[in-house]
């Protein structure tokens, strides 16, 4: 697992999960596998290894991401806030958007979800 532990070229696609990030609309979601799916697979990276690790990279663009990208809109692909810090801070943004959850803590992603 080691090799594919970030893209090649993190700094470009970093930058393109951030593009994308930025035009989801304020009151909806995308989950990290859509925004993976909707970006080219990156140059020598092949598709099932894409497939595999994706979600993960944009994860960690996520986790770096400058204060202009709402990541707040990012979530799992079951519809929840993934636990780590500041989940709290991100299940509130998405509050006060409208976004509501089940009493499962999960968002309806027929609902909520981004269709770009």
């Amino acid at each position: 697992m080691a090799p594919f532990a970030s893209p090649p070229n993190p700094h470009d696609f970093n930058a393109r999960v951030w593009d994308l990030t930025r035009r989801i609309p304020h009151g909806k979601v995308a989950t990290y596998g859509q925004l993976a799916l909707s970006l080219p697979i990156p140059i020598g990276v092949e598709a099932d290894t894409y497939k595999a690790f994706g979600a993960r990279w944009v994860g960690g663009a996520m986790a770096a991401c400058p204060n202009d990208v709402p990541w707040w809109r990012v979530i799992n692909s079951k519809g929840e806030i993934s636990p780590r810090p500041g989940a709290s801070r991100q299940r509130e943004l998405l509050e006060a958007e409208g976004v509501v959850f089940n009493e499962k803590g999960r968002v309806d992603l027929k609902v909520y979800g981004w269709d770009k």
